[in-house]
């Protein structure tokens, strides 16, 4: 028993140490400050941050701004400017960003600025948040990092040509990741808006239009007829809501009043990525928002916003919806990713190639490009001269080509905002009709006109383990026991369909019969008649287990067919019972030849035991069929540290 402990723990150790990889933390972070000058009402801000940290290899390093100004607006100017509409103190908030520079984002405390007079006038171009071209929008100062907080703006307007009271909800937290991504740590309303969360879902009444939204996971909201509905029949609004609390673990609902015709508002929440947070590079986290603008109808609006987890803010990355599978259902699931690029240099780009790697496992005829920024028409297949998204294909990579387009860069002339400096391609691809469950990442060279390619990270695509339960039976065959027979049923657990290498715990069940070597003992005795006589004792143990075998090993699949395996087992009687036959003669004379027997007698003792004779081995197999889920067959070979246990075993396996 110590001795499979220690084999087991040794061997699991060994294991564990090889799969860990300390990854140093960059403790580090500077600090901003915010600087001002205040004329009147308006007030020009300045950002003062660290020295920037090139990263080699990358562009020029550079940072971007996220300002918040205390009023409900905001701004992504490096050096906004800003007129306050009434006169009081407000906290003013800053957010910058480090790209293409090593460590983290620098950090700054809010400011006070007092406004005492609001009804100045300044020459100064106000470039605070823009206006709204939608009824709802969410906005985000840089992509979630891990041990980073991120800034989310909820932004709302009101359509209407009427004052309106109405509910906002935001979703965040998927149920698809196993642990939560976010903390909401701070909210700030400015509009006299309320957190209603604990009160639940306000229903709404009556249904009184046509105009109807549904939930979309892109920036077009998918709009349905209906006619008019009873109050007890709900449509639109809580099918919505019931779909959004599935699919994400946390909310916040925020009631609003007294907004007027085409008034427009912001929501400010701050959410703290947690430890536990998903660490892959290449995944996508959605949070959701969904806007009810008037309470009296079920008319509602959703916006879903896509970020992808980063371990830096460069702005060119390759991204995935895709991280984990189910490999079970695979089948009917659609993986989109999303390249994206951004010009850095000072002037415009023209024409953009992303040189995007398709793992074997993806069918790259079946891709559909989903959205792209700057918004294009797809190219037809004569030469155009207008702006067109163009897709070819290689052996190994699908290639998206911008063609007579106008991107600015980062560093050129008169250009201030970044996210105009930004694009994207955004496809779905479907599976190949035969693949292996096996990781896969792929990654895309962005060339901006003929300049050098950037790189970006990789995108992995991983698949759930799953759990695989095997039903097996079979035949014990122990050349070393004297009529032996045995057989077995159990069960198997192991991950569905692995591709190569993958762990096998067993319990199998064992019926088995065997008998002891005949020993005979021989000695002369005193006969009742009184002389010498020879008596012979014949011993003769005859057992009928019920045995427990639990093997552990690791097995490897050659290919679909053929597989072979390794590990160690353990093994105990769960029920033992123990037939002991004595058979004594004595013969007239001393020896035995044809001596005439004169008394012979017999005595048979039965014992019963559970839960005894533990035994350890190691054990070798080979298997052919279908090696990663079905029918299969196996032959195993155990060698027991215990003398004389030695076995074959023959066995037919169907794993589901």
């Amino acid at each position: 028993m110590k001795s499979l402990i220690f084999i087991l723990s040794l061997f699991f150790s060994l294991v564990t140490f090889a799969q860990t990889v300390n990854i140093p933390v960059d403790s580090t972070r500077g600090k901003a400050e915010i600087d001002y000058t205040k004329l009147n009402n308006t007030v020009i801000f300045k950002a003062k941050a660290p020295e920037l940290q090139q990263t080699a290899g990358a562009p020029k390093a550079f940072y971007t701004h996220f300002w918040e100004f205390g009023d409900g607006n905001y701004s992504k100017e490096e050096q906004p400017t800003h007129s306050y509409k009434k006169a009081k103190e407000y906290d003013v908030r800053l957010w910058t960003t480090n790209m293409y520079s090593s460590g983290k984002p620098p950090i700054a405390r809010p400011k006070k600025i007092r406004i005492d007079n609001a009804k100045g006038s300044s020459t100064e171009k106000d470039n605070s948040s823009a206006t709204l071209h939608t009824a709802l929008d969410l906005v985000r100062n840089r992509e979630p990092m891990p041990n980073e907080d991120i800034v989310v703006v909820m932004r709302y307007k009101n359509t209407k040509d009427y004052e309106t009271n109405g509910t906002l909800h935001l979703y965040y937290n998927e149920t698809a990741f196993t642990n939560d991504n976010f903390e909401l740590s701070d909210a700030r309303f400015y509009n006299n808006e309320q957190d209603i969360s604990a009160l639940g879902v306000v229903n709404t009444q009556d249904i009184a239009s046509t105009e109807y939204f549904y939930a979309s996971n892109t920036n077009q909201l998918l709009e349905f007829k209906t006619v008019a509905q009873d109050s007890t029949e709900k449509l639109n609004l809580p099918l919505t809501l019931a779909e959004s609390e599935a699919k994400y673990r946390a909310s916040k609902t925020i009631a609003f009043k007294n907004m007027k015709p085409n008034e427009e508002r912001n929501l400010f929440y701050t959410l703290k990525t947690t430890p536990e947070m998903i660490k892959d590079t290449s995944a996508i986290v959605t949070i959701r928002g969904v806007y009810v603008p008037d309470d009296n109808y079920q008319n509602h609006k959703v916006k879903e916003m896509e970020m992808e987890i980063v371990t830096s803010h460069d702005p060119n990355k390759m991204s995935s919806n895709a991280t984990f599978l189910n490999y079970r259902l695979v089948r009917y699931k659609t993986p989109k990713f999303k390249i994206k690029f951004q010009n850095n240099g000072e002037g415009p780009a023209t024409t953009i190639r992303l040189e995007t790697d398709i793992p074997e496992m993806l069918d790259k005829s079946t891709i559909t490009v989903e959205d792209m920024y700057p918004k294009c028409k797809i190219c037809p297949k004569e030469e155009v001269q207008y702006s067109c998204l163009d897709t070819t294909y290689t052996k190994t990579q699908a290639i998206f080509t911008f063609k007579n387009i106008y991107l600015p860069g980062s560093e050129q002339k008169n250009v201030t905002d970044y996210d105009s400096t930004k694009g994207f391609v955004k496809y779905s691809i479907k599976f190949s009709d035969d693949f292996n469950k096996k990781k896969t990442k792929s990654r895309t060279a962005i060339i901006f006109d003929k300049n050098d390619p950037i790189i970006t990270n990789y995108s992995t695509t991983r698949f759930l383990p799953g759990i695989s339960i095997g039903a097996k039976a079979g035949y014990n065959s122990f050349n070393d026991l004297k009529d032996s027979k045995s057989h077995f049923i159990g069960a198997t657990v192991s991950p569905y369909k692995s591709y190569r290498w993958y762990w096998q715990v067993e319990l199998l069940n064992s019926f088995h019969t065997y008998n002891d070597t005949k020993t005979i003992r021989e000695e002369l005795v005193d006969s009742p008649a009184g002389f010498i006589a020879l008596e012979r004792t014949t011993t003769e143990n005859s057992y009928n287990n019920i045995d427990w075998e639990i093997p552990v090993l690791a097995r490897y699949n050659l290919n679909n067919y053929i597989g072979f395996g390794a590990g160690l087992q353990g093994a105990f009687s769960v029920k033992e019972q123990k037939t002991q036959r004595i058979t004594v003669e004595q013969f007239e004379g001393q020896q035995s030849g044809t001596n005439f027997l004169m008394n012979q007698w017999e005595t048979e003792n039965k014992t019963k035991n559970n839960f005894t004779d533990f035994r350890t081995g190691f054990l070798i197999e080979a298997t052919a069929g279908f090696a990663r889920i079905g029918p299969t067959a196996g032959i195993r070979y155990v060698f027991n540290f215990k003398d004389d246990y030695n076995y074959l075993q023959l066995y037919a396996l169907w794993k589901f």
